[in-house]
């Protein structure tokens, strides 16, 4: 029967889209969307933007509905899943994606600084794809809708690999995110669960409106590509990460970047 569908399409599979009223994880709900999950839209303080997500979602011709929770709260992810069941059904697809930035000078960090993006960006993505994993394990697979019994992306950051002076607390956290997703995916792929990462450069999004408006060409220059990305072109490969044209692909980060990665600086100087 999988072989009959198209291996693009997520239809009658739920996805949870954490950190979704805005960016990436906005631009990842519409592009589950279009593909045909139901998408539940978290959101932390922004509620107008997960409206104006959710609406997106309903544009697109499927359901979803909004809800406030704290990713570094276990009861609030928790209660998050527990609506997404209630709301839209079993969930199939957990994209991990709220994060935020704090940046100083190393010596100018404070431990609350230091502390705030670990618990959100890191433990935020431990607590999520751990409820991923035992929801996923209840549920059971439906391999009429997915061969999959569950897929989880987490999203990374080029900075995962490259170093990043004066946001060693965001660096730190992509880079766990990093081995959390290789080790969860080899711990639990035998059962059916592929995790995987996404990985975005510079992406036009609010963390970074005031970066390029005073220095987009600087930033152009770190992006053989010669474009800054869009949200869009990140939440359609989160959408080809969770279907089943990439069923083969496990512990793997994808790197959406324009080949920031690829340190530009060198060229010229080979």
């Amino acid at each position: 029967m999988a072989a009959e569908r198209d291996m693009l399409r997520l239809d009658g599979q739920v996805a949870v889209v954490t950190g979704a009223s805005s960016g990436i994880g906005a631009g990842a709900a519409e592009a589950l969307a279009e593909a045909g999950a139901a998408v539940l839209v978290n959101y932390h303080s922004d509620r107008d933007g997960a409206e104006k997500t959710l609406k997106a979602v309903r544009e697109a011709g499927s359901r979803g509905f909004v809800m406030k929770g704290d990713v570094a709260s276990e009861a609030d992810v928790i209660a998050l899943f527990d609506a997404a069941e209630k709301e839209l059904g079993p969930v199939d697809i957990v994209f991990s994606n709220a994060g935020i930035q704090k940046d100083a000078a190393f010596t100018d960090m404070t431990l609350d600084d230091w502390n705030t993006v670990i618990s959100l960006n890191l433990t935020g993505g431990f607590l999520c794809s751990r409820e991923a994993v035992r929801r996923f394990r209840k549920k059971g697979r439906r391999e009429e809708i997915s061969r999959s019994l569950g897929k989880i992306v987490f999203n990374s950051s080029v900075h995962e690999v490259i170093p990043w002076a004066g946001h060693a607390n965001y660096a730190a956290a992509k880079g766990g995110i990093s081995l959390l997703m290789q080790t969860l995916a080899q711990e639990v792929a035998h059962e059916g669960i592929r995790v995987n990462s996404v990985a975005p450069g510079a992406i036009a999004t609010a963390i970074n409106e005031e970066e390029r408006r005073k220095g987009e060409k600087e930033m152009l220059k770190l992006i053989p590509y010669g474009r800054i990305g869009d949200p869009l072109d990140v939440g359609r490969a989160v959408a080809w990460l969770a279907s089943d044209a990439a069923d083969y692909v496990v512990g793997h980060s994808l790197f959406a970047d324009g080949g920031m990665r690829l340190y530009p600086g060198f060229i010229g100087n080979g």
